[in-house]
């Protein structure tokens, strides 16, 4: 078993996966802080038809779902500032809206032939090194500009008004959280899947949040949660020959149940 874990095509997987993890920490804590939840779901919906369309046109598929995501994120932004629609009945017509028309493409041509179960459940083993390349990418450009705007982005996370009125832009930081999700999405497709990766994003934050004191702590906290999952999922899939993106969740899964019934500290 340890031979087979310390194989390249492994440790490309592990990669991919914990750095995918050390970013959804902090991520993913606003979008617990926020309740944006049903948000992640509707970029995750829309990265199906991104696959479809590169792989309809013969681009490259993740680059793709980058585009596809990136604009979903943008309207997502623009259609909410209309008051007189609920936002979970706007986030809700276009995650359905995307995802159908993005199986409407494919069936569409019949040339193309592709796995949808490894683009909804995740493929982690199978990752090359190009997309190994395009996680570890787009990750660093995600912490990048999360830790130039975390004290922006807490604060109106915080009180929206109060931060408007110390000089934020609360629009432009709202837009970019929205991309920043849209883009970590993008790139976590071939690891935990569509269905999957807002589990990921959220259940590690949530987690953490009981035993977390302050924002950052909470933060940290959820990277190491996202990371040890990782490890124990792929080494769970092996052992058990299980998919190693439902695998992964369902250890987040447990461990947010397991620290339900311990002792909690201050919340963040």
């Amino acid at each position: 078993m340890l031979q087979l874990l310390t194989t390249d095509f492994v440790i490309m997987a592990l990669m991919a996966g914990c750095g995918l993890a050390v970013a959804s920490g902090p991520l993913g804590s606003f979008m617990v802080w926020r309740r944006m939840s049903y948000f992640g779901d509707t970029l995750a919906h829309s990265a199906l038809l991104g696959v479809s369309l590169g792989l309809v046109t013969g681009g490259d598929p993740q680059l793709a779902i980058v585009i596809s995501g990136l604009g979903l994120a943008i309207l997502l932004a623009l259609l909410d500032r209309n008051p007189k629609l609920a936002t979970d009945t706007l986030l809700g017509i276009l995650a359905h809206t995307s995802l159908a028309l993005g199986v409407v493409v494919l069936s569409l041509t019949s040339s193309v032939r592709v796995n949808l179960e490894a683009y909804l459940f995740g493929e982690l083993l199978t990752i090359t090194p190009s997309e190994l390349s395009w996680v570890l990418i787009v990750i660093a450009i995600v912490l990048t500009v999360l830790i130039k705007n975390w004290n922006a982005l807490l604060s109106t996370t915080v009180h929206r008004e109060l931060a408007e009125v110390e000089g934020h832009n609360t629009a432009r930081l709202n837009l970019i959280l929205i991309v920043l999700i849209a883009l970590t999405i993008a790139v976590s497709m071939k690891i935990v899947g569509v269905l999957l990766i807002t589990s990921l994003l959220i259940i590690p934050p949530a987690t953490a949040r009981k035993f977390s004191k302050t924002p950052e702590i909470m933060a940290l906290k959820a990277s190491i949660i996202g990371v040890f999952c990782i490890i124990l999922g792929v080494f769970l899939a092996f052992s058990l020959d299980t998919p190693v993106g439902p695998s992964i969740v369902v250890v987040a899964g447990g461990l947010f149940l397991l620290s339900y019934f311990l002792p909690a500290s201050s919340q963040a």
